[in-house]
C-alpha cells in the first residue's frame, strides 16, 4: 500500500489534515519549533484581494483607502500584471493561515509548512514580537476597533470620522513606541476603560487649558518647557494633550496607534521572518520526500515555486527591484546551518559557533534574538556576499556618476555588511519627527523638529503638517535642517 499522502494535485480537507499532521511532527521533532495552535482557512482569490486591502488583518474598520487599494490590485490581478500570494498568515493566538483554494495540493503543503509552522514559530518566539505585540488579544481588539468606529460613523457621520482617520493614518508610522514596551489590554478592558478615559482626559485637559491666560494677557514665566523632553510618538502626544480634541477622536487615534504598534515588528523583521519560513518549508518538504510521503513530482513542483520565491535578480536584470528579502533571509539561515556542519577556515575566523553540531540551537537562537538590521550585522557571511555578488555604491550629489565603494572581497566584506545593515535600518524607519515644545502660555502652537538626516519631500511634508494641524487645533511648525514649514490656523 502506498505511503504517499497524495499522488495527484487536487486538494481535499482530508488530505490537508493528513499533511498537517505529518508537518507538525517534523516541525516539533526535527526542527524543535514551538508554535501557537493553528487555524487554517481556505479562501478564494477575491477574498485574498480583500485581505490584501486590509493589510492581511481578518477584521478591520472601514476606510476609503482600503477600497482604493482593493480596486487597484483587483485590476492588476485581472489584467495579469500581478499574482496573488499563496497564503497570508496572522500573528495571533491561534495563528490563522489563509490558503488559496486555487492552490494545488503541493502548494497547500508548502504554504502550511511555510506559514502555519515557519511564520507561526517566528511570531511566537522572536523577541521583537514578544515585546511589542499581543497575539492573545489582537483579534478581539480588532473587533472592538471595527465596532467602535462604525458607531462613531453612525453618530458623527462618515465624512467626519474619515477626516480623523485620514489624519491619523498620515502620521501612523510616527505613532509607535520604539524604546519602551507598550502595555497590552484586552478588548473587554479597552471597552470598559474607554468612557472612563474619555471623561478623565476631557476634564483634565479642560482644566489645564481653561486656566491658561488668554493670548493678549501678560505671559508669566514658565519654569520648565513642555514637554520636558522631545516626544517621538506623535499620535500618543496628540491623543493625550490636544487642547480641544473630542473624546471619540482621541479613541480613534488610540486605535490607529495600537494597530500601528502591532504591525511595527513586521517591518523590522521582514528578511528574517520570510527567510526563516523559507528555511522551515525547505526542510519539511525534503523530510516528507525522504520519508516517502510525497512523490518526486511533488518535490519538483515545490522546487519550481521555492526557486521563484527565493530568486535574487542581478542588478542589471529587468526584474531587479532591490534585495529580495526571501532570497537574503533564506540564504543566511541556510548558511548558519552550513557553518555549523561544514565550516571552512574562513567561517571559523568570522563566527564563534562554526563547527557546532547542534545547528538547530544556532538557528533558533538567531530566529529569537535579532531583527533584520542586527541579524545582518551578526550573521551575513563572506560566502553569502559572494553568492549574491553584493557590492556598494556611493552617490555623491555633486558628481555625475556613481562610485563602487566596496565589492565582495577581503577588504569589502565588513563594509558591505555594515552598509547593508544601515540600508535596511533606514528603509524601515520613518522620518524622525518629534514634538519639542508647546507654547502653553501663548498661542498654543505645536513645534515639531526633524531629528534625522533624511531629506523630506516638501509637498508631502506640508500635506502631513496640515493633518497634524487638524488634530492639534492650533498652529503647527516643523523645523528642518534646511528650512521650516508651518501650518497656521485659518484666520
Amino acid at each position: 500500500m502506498s505511503k504517499f499522502l497524495f499522488t495527484d494535485n487536487d486538494w481535499t480537507f482530508a488530505r490537508i489534515d493528513a499533511v498537517t499532521e505529518e508537518i507538525a511532527t517534523i516541525a516539533a521533532e526535527e526542527l524543535q519549533l514551538d508554535t501557537y495552535p493553528n487555524q487554517l482557512e481556505i479562501i478564494s482569490a477575491e477574498q485574498m484581494l480583500d485581505a490584501y486591502a486590509s493589510i492581511g488583518l481578518p477584521v478591520y474598520y472601514a476606510h476609503w483607502s482600503f477600497g482604493k487599494q482593493r480596486a487597484i490590485e483587483s485590476g492588476q490581478y485581472r489584467r495579469g500584471e500581478m499574482g496573488l500570494a499563496y497564503e497570508l498568515v496572522i500573528n495571533s493566538n491561534p495563528c490563522i493561515s489563509y490558503l488559496m483554494e486555487e492552490n494545488t495540493m503541493t502548494m497547500q503543503t508548502l504554504v502550511i509548512a511555510h506559514a502555519a509552522y515557519g511564520h507561526n514559530a517566528f511570531f511566537k518566539n522572536n523577541v521583537f514580537f514578544q515585546q511589542w505585540t499581543d497575539a492573545e488579544g489582537i483579534l478581539d481588539y480588532l473587533a472592538f476597533a471595527q465596532r467602535y468606529i462604525a458607531q462613531c460613523e453612525e453618530r458623527y457621520g462618515i465624512d467626519t470620522v474619515t477626516d480623523v482617520l485620514d489624519a491619523a493614518h498620515a502620521i501612523s508610522r510616527n505613532g509607535v513606541d520604539r524604546a519602551r514596551r507598550p502595555r497590552h489590554l484586552s478588548a473587554r478592558e479597552e471597552e470598559h476603560r474607554r468612557e472612563e478615559r474619555e471623561r478623565y482626559l476631557q476634564q483634565q485637559l479642560s482644566e489645564i487649558w481653561r486656566t491658561l491666560p488668554p493670548h493678549s494677557a501678560e505671559r508669566p514665566p514658565e519654569p520648565t518647557g513642555f514637554p520636558p523632553d522631545p516626544q517621538e510618538n506623535l499620535l500618543y502626544f496628540i491623543e493625550k494633550n490636544a487642547p480641544h480634541l473630542a473624546g471619540w477622536k482621541r479613541e480613534i487615534l488610540r486605535i490607529v496607534r495600537k494597530i500601528a504598534q502591532y504591525l511595527y515588528p513586521q517591518g523590522q523583521t521582514k528578511i528574517m521572518n520570510e527567510g526563516f519560513a523559507c528555511f522551515v518549508h525547505y526542510h519539511i518538504l525534503h523530510s516528507l520526500h525522504a520519508k516517502g510521503l510525497v512523490t518526486d513530482g511533488t518535490l519538483l513542483e515545490f522546487y519550481a515555486s521555492h526557486t521563484a520565491v527565493t530568486l535574487q535578480p542581478d542588478f542589471d536584470d529587468p526584474r531587479y527591484t532591490g534585495i529580495n528579502p526571501y532570497a537574503l533571509g533564506f540564504a543566511m539561515f541556510q548558511d548558519i546551518k552550513r557553518i555549523c556542519l561544514a565550516p571552512t577556515e574562513e567561517d571559523r575566523d568570522w563566527f564563534a559557533f562554526a563547527g557546532d553540531p547542534d545547528w538547530r540551537k544556532q538557528i533558533l537562537f538567531a530566529m529569537r534574538e535579532f531583527r533584520d538590521e542586527s541579524f545582518v550585522l551578526q550573521y551575513l557571511s563572506p560566502k553569502v556576499m559572494r553568492d549574491l555578488r553584493l557590492f556598494a555604491l556611493s552617490n555623491d550629489p555633486n558628481v555625475a556618476t556613481y562610485r563602487v565603494s566596496a565589492i565582495h572581497d577581503d577588504s569589502g566584506y565588513q563594509y558591505l555588511r555594515q552598509a547593508l545593515a544601515l540600508q535596511i535600518a533606514e528603509s524601515t524607519r520613518p522620518p524622525d519627527i518629534q514634538v519639542v515644545s508647546v507654547d502653553r502660555w501663548g498661542d498654543r502652537h505645536l513645534r515639531l523638529r526633524e531629528m534625522g538626516a533624511q531629506p523630506l519631500d516638501q509637498t508631502e511634508a506640508q500635506k502631513t503638517l496640515s493633518f497634524v494641524h487638524d488634530l492639534w487645533g492650533y498652529d503647527v511648525h516643523l523645523d528642518m535642517a534646511d528650512n521650516s514649514l508651518s501650518e497656521p490656523s485659518a484666520s
